[in-house]
């Protein structure tokens, strides 16, 4: 499998520093609030790339972090006379139920900034004892240009960073360009004991310290949104090789962002969705299938129409497959068309995996996955048990690895018992060719929501959307 590696700005070859096994930390989100479109988007992505891993027959140690002190989070606490705690505790629970209804696997572990207050003070200190870190009134600094190849994920140069620097007037470094590891504490924020008194740590040093706690000092994947690369990604790098002198992560992987008509998602320009908003009006999968309909290194608008559009897809998937399951129960034993269907499904399996091999491109599988669906809708009317089988096998087995197709059932109500009468005694009708009685009992399901479809393989049974 080919990845596009953003250190080396070229597809490279996968293979994972362990036989059989990939591990993979991803950025998560800061827990003050639900969770964004643009939050979705690295999560369905990326979770997306392990279940293809896993389909591949990795094992897959997956680490996705919280963010659980930081200033928003500490500004919405006080704001509501809450503990940062609390406020993390609750969009913890949130995040869950927006992320589990998008069908994103739980990680292998969600560690917590907070939890691991102890081995960032070791590893701060470590960068203290090796020079590339100072202390200042009890915040603690990294000496960015100690690192002699700082920037090379952002390919850009210290002249370059130089330029855009902004500068606090408050704080006392040595050098524009040093960032914080550890902040001295101050009124109405938590804190923790330190060597260097009271304080927090930094946003970058909480992912790689609980990268390399649960992945160790060198991982195969680092992956999160295109605008965690500078500074975030860069500092993570920084901080990591110069203490432990080893490559922190072979790639580094980012998703493009998300735009609301045509525009940068914002909430003063009131074109902010979050997660929660979305998949309480449309199918969650539909959100899931419209992030994946896209190549996950571009740029992705948004909008309602979109999202509709990708419901109605979604929604010939699953009409696909029950139908697949309907004349499964009656279909004969061996049809002439066969072996077209089973070629073609075949043919585009081939292509799905080639595609999803290729910097995992969904836009050109997904593709692919709907003319498998053009082709069963136009030959399974005339094939056997055997082919609709494989084909609803194969139509699951490719659903599976993009995260789709999981809900099939799931809220499916059993047809009332007053229902399945009605439609047998309209056969009875149609057996002794009264129509008219027929008819009326068709018009009398469709005034109770149900319509039937007479077909080769039997009656069939449609709740009406």
């Amino acid at each position: 499998m080919k990845l596009y590696n953003t250190l080396s700005q070229t597809k490279e070859e996968f293979e994972p520093l362990e036989k059989n096994k990939v591990k993979m930390y991803v950025c998560g989100p800061t827990v003050y609030d639900f969770i964004h479109i643009g939050n979705a988007r690295p999560l369905i992505v990326f979770d997306t790339l392990r279940r293809y891993f896993e389909y591949k027959g990795y094992e897959v140690i997956y680490i996705q972090n919280f963010t659980d002190v930081e200033d928003k989070m500490i500004n919405r606490a006080n704001k509501e006379g809450i503990t940062v705690f609390e406020l993390a505790r609750r969009f913890i629970e949130e995040y869950y139920k927006d992320a589990d209804r998008l069908n994103v696997k739980r990680a292998t572990k969600n560690p917590r900034a907070t939890e691991e207050i102890e081995d960032m003070i070791a590893l701060i200190q470590r960068l203290i004892d090796k020079g590339y870190a100072y202390v200042v009134d009890g915040d603690v600094y990294f000496r960015t240009r100690k690192f002699a190849e700082y920037g090379k994920l952002s390919h850009k140069n210290i002249e370059e960073l130089m330029a855009g620097a902004r500068v606090d007037p408050n704080e006392k470094k040595e050098d524009p360009l040093d960032f914080v590891l550890w902040k001295a504490k101050k009124e109405g924020e938590p804190a923790w004991s330190s060597p260097w008194g009271e304080g927090r740590p930094g946003w970058h040093i909480e992912c790689s310290v609980m990268a390399m706690k649960y992945l160790g000092e060198t991982i195969d994947i680092h992956a999160g949104g295109q605008d965690l690369i500078f500074p975030h990604h860069e500092n993570e790098i920084a901080q990591s090789e110069a203490a432990t002198g080893k490559p922190f992560a072979r790639f580094w992987l980012h998703n493009g962002y998300v735009n609301i008509n045509n525009e940068k998602m914002s909430k003063s320009l009131g074109n902010f969705f979050t997660v929660r908003e979305i998949i309480e009006k449309y199918h969650p999968e539909a959100l899931r299938l419209f992030m994946l309909q896209a190549h996950y290194r571009k740029p992705l608008n948004f909008s309602i129409d979109l999202i509709e559009q990708a419901e109605v897809a979604l929604k010939r998937i699953y009409t696909c497959y029950e139908n697949l399951e309907f004349l499964i129960q009656n279909a004969a034993s061996s049809s002439e068309s066969d072996d077209k269907l089973k070629a073609a499904i075949e043919d585009l399996k081939a292509k799905f995996i080639e595609a999803m091999e290729d910097d995992l491109n969904t836009a050109e599988a997904t593709g692919y996955l709907f003319e498998m669906v053009r082709e069963i809708n136009t030959h399974a009317n005339s094939c056997s048990k055997e082919a609709l089988t494989f084909a609803k096998d194969t139509l699951k087995e490719l659903c599976g690895i993009l995260g789709i197709l999981e809900q099939y059932g799931a809220k499916e109500e059993a047809i009332p018992q007053e229902i399945l009468e009605l439609v047998e005694k309209r056969n009875q009708a149609r057996k002794v060719k009264n129509f008219a009685e027929a008819d009326r009992i068709r018009d009398e399901l469709k005034s109770l929501g149900y319509i039937v479809l007479d077909t080769p393989q039997g009656t069939k049974i449609e709740r009406i959307k």
